[in-house]
C-alpha cells in the first residue's frame, strides 16, 4: 500500500465500495426479476440485498478496526496483498464457498450437489445451515474470545479506557495462559447448559476454535522469529495475513448464518454480504492511511470490547436465538462510545495545552 495520501477525502476511500454496491444491487434486482417475474418480487430482493449489506457493515465495524490495528505493523507489500487477495478470499471464500462447504460436510454430498441444492431446494439448504449453527457459534465464539482477551491480558498495555477493569487484566497478564484458562472454564460452564450430543459438539467445536487461534499465533511467532532468513517482503507478513483471514472468517460466521433468516437464496446472500465486505475493506484502508487509531486512543478498546461481547453472544446463541440486529447495534454502540471518549480526551488535552501556553 502506498504511503498515506493527505489529499484523499474520506469518501474517496469508499469509491470501489460504491461501485460494488451499484453493481451488486443491479445484480440483485436482475436476480429478483428472473426468479419472480414481478416488480414487487424484484423490489423485495433489492431490499433484502440492501438490508444484508447494512447487517454486514454493522457487524463488521470492529472487524475493520482490528484489521487496521494489525495492518499498520505489516510491510506495504503484505498490506497490499491482504487488501487485494485477502478481500477476494473474504468475499468469495466466506460468503459463497463457506456456506457451501458447511452443507457439503453436514449433508455428506459433493460441492456441485451442494450448489444445485442451494439453487433448486433453498429450504433444505437453509435447514442444513441452521442445524450447523451450534458448532459454528462455538468455534467462532471461542476464536473471537481469545482475540479479545489477548488484547486486554497484556502487561505492556498502558492505555486504559475502562481503567479499573483493564489495569487488573494487564496486571494478571503476567500469569501465563490465564486467558486460555478463562476460556476453558467458560467452555465447560456453557457445555453444562446443553444436553447430550449438543454438549459434546459444543465442547469439541470450541476446542477446535481455541486450537486454531493458538496455531495461528504460533505460526505468526515462528515467522517473526525467523525474520533474518526471510525476504523483506515476507517479514512479519504471512503470519499476520493468516491471522486476519481466520479472524475475518470468525466475524463472518454470525452474518452468514443470520442472513438465512432474511432469505434462503445463497446468491442473494452472497451479493448482500459481499457489498458489506467491500465497505469493511474501505474502512480498513481509511483507518490505516489516516492514522485514525492513533488519533482516537480508545477506538481500539471499543472494538475489542465489541469482539468480546460478540463472542459471548455467539455462545448464548447456542442456547437461545438472539437477533443479529442486537449484535450489530451493540458493537456499533460500543465503538461509538469509545470514539466519543476519545474525542473528549483529545479536547481535554488541547484545553490543558492551551492553559499551559497562556501561563
Amino acid at each position: 500500500m502506498n504511503q498515506p495520501q493527505t489529499h484523499t477525502t474520506s469518501l474517496g476511500y469508499f469509491k470501489w465500495a460504491f461501485i460494488v454496491t451499484a453493481v451488486g444491487l443491479l445484480l440483485g434486482a436482475w436476480l429478483g426479476w428472473n426468479s419472480t417475474g414481478t416488480i414487487s418480487g424484484t423490489a423485495t430482493v433489492f431490499f433484502i440485498c440492501t438490508v444484508l449489506a447494512v447487517l454486514e457493515i454493522s457487524l463488521s465495524f470492529d472487524n475493520a478496526i482490528v484489521n487496521a490495528n494489525k495492518l499498520k505493523d505489516m510491510t506495504p507489500e503484505w498490506q497490499h496483498r491482504f487488501l487485494t487477495w485477502g478481500i477476494i478470499i473474504a468475499v468469495f471464500g466466506m460468503r459463497i464457498v463457506f456456506p457451501l462447504l458447511i452443507v457439503v460436510i453436514a449433508a455428506n454430498i459433493g460441492p456441485i450437489d451442494a450448489l444445485i441444492l442451494a439453487a433448486a431446494r433453498p429450504e433444505e439448504y437453509a435447514r442444513i445451515m441452521h442445524e450447523a449453527h451450534l458448532p459454528i457459534a462455538a468455534f467462532g465464539g471461542t476464536f473471537l474470545m481469545m482475540v479479545g482477551l489477548t488484547y486486554f491480558f497484556d502487561h505492556e498495555k498502558d492505555v486504559h479506557w475502562i481503567a479499573f477493569l483493564e489495569r487488573h487484566m494487564a496486571r494478571f497478564a503476567t500469569i501465563k495462559g490465564i486467558e486460555i484458562a478463562f476460556v476453558l472454564i467458560l467452555i465447560l460452564g456453557f457445555s453444562r447448559l446443553l444436553e447430550g450430543e449438543e454438549a459434546t459438539v459444543f465442547v469439541h467445536s470450541a476446542i477446535y476454535g481455541l486450537v486454531t487461534f493458538l496455531v495461528v499465533e504460533v505460526i505468526g511467532g515462528l515467522l517473526d522469529a525467523s525474520q533474518q532468513t526471510m525476504s523483506a517482503a515476507a517479514k512479519g507478513g504471512l503470519g499476520a495475513f493468516i491471522y486476519l483471514e481466520v479472524l475475518d472468517a470468525s466475524f463472518s460466521f454470525d452474518g452468514v448464518i443470520g442472513a438465512f433468516a432474511l432469505t434462503q437464496n445463497l446468491f442473494i446472500i452472497a451479493i448482500g454480504l459481499g457489498i458489506g465486505a467491500m465497505y469493511v475493506r474501505s474502512m480498513t484502508i481509511m483507518l490505516v492511511e489516516k492514522g485514525t487509531l492513533a488519533e482516537y486512543r480508545y477506538l481500539e478498546h471499543g472494538a475489542f470490547y465489541a469482539i468480546l461481547i460478540l463472542s459471548v453472544i455467539m455462545y448464548f446463541q447456542t442456547l437461545v436465538h438472539i437477533p443479529e440486529v442486537i449484535t450489530g447495534l451493540g458493537g456499533a454502540a460500543l465503538i461509538g462510545v469509545s470514539l466519543w471518549s476519545s474525542i473528549r480526551y483529545n479536547r481535554q488535552e488541547q484545553a490543558e495545552d492551551l492553559q499551559e501556553a497562556h501561563q
